[in-house]
């Protein structure tokens, strides 16, 4: 049996119909940007997510890099970041001019509180916690840091569309929420997208302006901004999968916990407390023999990930980034334990059971 880790073509098929309706209806009038549908999807998603307002843009870093802009971060500041975690948290960072400060994550690949506070300087402006894997990190103790030293706290919320923390969804705990729609999420458009939420109106309406140019209306640029829209075809491919996200979310849940039953007692497998409900859009698993478990695995036809095998700090665009090591021990050992599994709304039960069946029997024949 071969099982991928994605498989993208499957999804459209489920949603054929309507998009080619969509693509249709939108062609025919022309009407291809800032149009009605872009703001249907904004209203629904902020909706979805319980903040006043999103915004459509062109993909998830700029929703990162125009959340610091707003805020005027920039050379002379300091932002903090895990160090586990894709390379669009950090040079959204790095492009505006300030400092990357790396931190620590936690067993579960979330950024460590602990390891933040210790970070903190006169010139820390934000912090940006990553909710990776679709786990929503430790919120309530990063928002009281955030608050006790009058620095703003963005979320990196690309993987969460979802997710919850005590009933609140990503996306609505900080000044502003970053979402990426790229097709390997698990709400996705065709090809690169992304929106942002805010309750802030006046954050609302400046990244309204600058992902259009800069302008305040069709002639006048009030000052020079970036073109970063999400256009009415790709908002009205969101919109018509947003109607389906808890039924997609429930199956990734689902697929999680048939996982975390036949596999806890094999391997270290992630796992939610009471006040989480995660969307597990990554279901990383964690092996100190990772890469015979992997090799494996491959020649079985189940085709796995690591996400990251490279730490941001070890990446050559870190090398001018001054770190102490030791406070990056648990992020560095990870890099070398976790292994991603094919986890997505259109693997079956019987592909499921062969992944499992696959690594109960890695440890049976004592391959390890």
């Amino acid at each position: 049996m071969k099982v991928p880790f994605v498989n993208l073509g499957l999804q459209y098929k489920n949603y054929k119909t309507k998009i080619i309706k969509a693509f249709d209806r939108i062609s025919s009038k022309g009407n291809y940007i800032l149009g009605k549908d872009l703001l249907k999807f904004e209203k629904d998603f902020a909706k979805f997510c319980g903040t006043r307002y999103a915004i459509g843009l062109g993909n998830g870093s700029d929703a990162i890099s125009f959340s610091l802009l707003s805020l005027n971060i920039g050379k002379g500041d300091e932002v903090i970041i895990p160090a586990n975690s894709f390379v669009a948290t950090a040079w959204t960072v790095a492009n505006t001019g300030a400092k990357i400060v790396y931190a620590d994550v936690n067993n579960d690949l979330n950024i460590d509180p602990i390891s933040v506070k210790k970070l903190i300087t006169k010139k820390t402006k934000a912090i940006i916690p990553v909710h990776l894997t679709g786990k929503i990190c430790d919120i309530d103790e990063l928002i009281y840091i955030a608050k006790q030293n009058k620095i703003h706290l963005i979320e990196d919320s690309a993987q969460s569309v979802g997710a919850e923390y005590k009933n609140k969804k990503s996306g609505s705990f900080g000044i502003t929420g970053c979402f990426s729609l790229h097709p390997l999420k698990n709400l996705h458009v065709h090809g690169d997208g992304g929106i942002l939420t805010t309750n802030d109106k006046t954050i609302y309406e400046y990244i309204n302006k600058i992902r259009n140019h800069g302008l305040k209306n069709r002639d006048e640029c009030e000052f020079w901004g970036y073109n970063s829209r999400l256009d009415n075809i790709q908002a009205a491919i969101a919109s018509i999968k947003l109607k389906s996200i808890n039924k997609i979310n429930n199956r990734f849940r689902k697929i999680a916990r048939m996982y975390n039953n036949e596999l806890k007692t094999y391997i270290e497998v992630p796992i939610d407390d009471d006040n989480r409900n995660s969307i597990f859009h990554r279901y990383i698993i964690k092996y100190s023999k990772r890469d015979k478990l992997k090799n494996y695995l491959e020649k079985k036809g189940i085709e796995t990930k690591i996400n990251y095998p490279i730490p941001l700090h070890k990446q050559e665009a870190s090398k001018k980034i001054s770190f102490k090591k030791k406070s990056l021990i648990n992020t560095e050992r990870l890099s070398k334990e976790i292994l991603s599994l094919p986890i997505y709304y259109e693997m079956t039960d019987k592909q499921v059971e062969y992944v499992i069946r696959q690594i109960k029997n890695f440890f049976k024949k004592n391959l390890i």
